[in-house]
């Protein structure tokens, strides 16, 4: 029988927890259900326990590092992921579940923006922030599907994803990074329209609508550097180009018409903005080749990725 990992990263979740518990276990009842309390200062643990959860403890802060531990101590051959302040109903599990188990996605993305989501979110900021997030990813990295839910908590992974997905955030971020990290690395990709309700009262968002916010939009800056560095420098490269050619042709046409350079310091800058421009396109040429090479040691660790996860079938 294929194992099912449900992953639920807590911090103070005590007032929902046991529902969120009892429903996936309910939904899969073949599935292991992992709770990892993140420095909760309620009974979050403690209820998840005699709900029937699996509890573990990772004691560094935020979401990111809680997904870290997850993917390294936990082996499946599908993981779903969601949170636990019961926003996600679970009839949507088994569907997602068997997208990964049937080898049709790696990445099952939960999409909540399709259906109730801005209706039920109370926050218009965070519905802002969702389509600013959403729109950024789609055009920087999106090659042919357009992803519509970046910032979704629920998700359905295949071991290739949750095995070979470097983890460099340490909070709410993490989720942009994984749909970055599938679409660079030509992943399979599927979206799935999921419920969405609000938290129920007395239950609180951990999510800093400003300061996560800015967390999110400069790991989208950070990794479209990292993985399109050619693009990055090249539209740099670019702009210094065309501020170097305004900046000398007045000194040019003064040149040829009277013969005379009466300003040094703008020719000086443009020669600098020049400089610079080609300094910046070199760069891009560079990065983007160990960038390449990069995609090519994922590919190959997938590859063999693969070939550990067939003779585990087979034993």
């Amino acid at each position: 029988m294929k194992k099912i990992a449900v992953l639920i990263p807590c911090y103070n979740e005590g007032l929902t927890i046991e529902k969120v518990v009892r429903d996936y276990k309910k939904a899969l009842p073949e599935a292991d259900i992992y709770v990892y309390d993140n420095n909760s200062t309620d009974d979050t643990a403690a209820i998840a326990r005699r709900a029937g959860a699996i509890v573990r403890y990772e004691y560094r802060q935020g979401k990111g590092n809680v997904i870290r531990s997850m993917f390294r101590d936990i082996d499946a051959d599908c993981y779903l992921m969601i949170d636990g302040d019961d926003t996600y109903p679970a009839e949507n599990a088994r569907e997602m579940c068997n997208l990964v188990l049937e080898g049709k996605a790696d990445m099952v993305i939960g999409d909540r923006l399709s259906s109730t989501y801005f209706e039920e979110n109370k926050r218009p900021f965070h519905n802002f922030g969702n389509v600013i997030v959403r729109k950024f990813i789609n055009t920087f990295f999106s090659r042919r599907e357009k992803i519509i839910d970046v910032m979704t908590g629920y998700r359905a992974f295949s071991p290739m994803f949750v095995k070979s997905f470097p983890i460099m955030s340490e909070g709410f971020e993490i989720e942009t990074e994984m749909t970055i990290h599938a679409l660079d690395k030509n992943l399979l990709l599927t979206s799935l329209p999921v419920a969405y309700r609000d938290r129920p009262e007395g239950s609180e968002s951990k999510l800093n609508t400003y300061t996560d916010g800015a967390k999110v939009l400069m790991t989208i800056f950070n990794l479209y550097r990292n993985y399109q560095p050619l693009r990055f420098f090249g539209a740099i490269a670019v702009v210094l180009g065309i501020a170097a050619v305004i900046f000398v042709l007045p000194v040019l046409l003064e040149y040829f018409r009277t013969g005379l350079v009466p300003r040094f310091p703008t020719l000086i800058t443009s020669g600098f903005l020049c400089l610079t421009s080609l300094l910046s396109a070199v760069c891009g040429l560079i990065l983007d080749t160990i960038a390449k090479n990069n995609r090519r040691n994922a590919e190959m660790q997938m590859n063999i990725l693969k070939i550990l996860q067939k003779k585990e079938e087979e034993k």
